[in-house]
């Protein structure tokens, strides 16, 4: 039971090439298995989490998988969306650079607190899901206009640069 949380979040590492496998096989501009296949990456997300947390199984390596396979899948979906051309350029460079700025600053903490590494907060975690929001309904209603698209994805990386602070 101790490795729960770490198998869930290593399934969701693993899930990150089936997902762009999925969306850029999938055959018409919705993406319905790629939309399915990204909210299975998510449910093992909340999963791991809640096991995490209700059990006491917080680990150091679990603190280390569990934002990996957040922010691989995070760019993934961005990449094939950008790609697809769904979604600005500007979005996956604004993100690339946020989780860049989060390594650093992790890093920093981590040294300066003595080799414990930060857990995420509250604001991070609604990021996640507006996200996840965000880009399944973009997956999934390909006729959203493209000035909406990008209000959309605004509002996700706003909240996401505002998780950083």
């Amino acid at each position: 039971m101790k490795h729960v949380p770490n198998i869930l979040s290593s399934i969701r590492i693993c899930l990150v090439p089936v997902f762009v496998l999925t969306y850029f096989c999938e055959s018409g501009s919705v993406k319905i298995y790629a939309a399915a296949v990204y909210a299975v990456a998510s449910f093992t997300d909340f999963l791991d989490g809640y096991f995490a947390r209700k059990y006491n199984l917080i680990s150091n390596l679990g603190r280390i998988l569990d934002p990996l396979g957040d922010k691989l899948m995070t760019l993934a979906v961005l990449a094939c969306i950008t790609l697809d051309r769904v979604i600005p350029v500007w979005v996956i460079v604004t993100a690339v650079i946020k989780e860049l700025l989060m390594l650093l600053g992790g890093a920093i903490i981590r040294k300066r607190e003595g080799g414990e590494i930060p857990s995420s907060n509250i604001i991070g975690k609604t990021s996640t899901v507006v996200f996840f929001v965000v880009c399944v309904t973009l997956m999934l209603f390909r006729n959203i206009p493209p000035t909406a698209a990008t209000l959309m994805i605004s509002a996700a990386v706003i909240l996401m640069l505002v998780a950083l602070i």
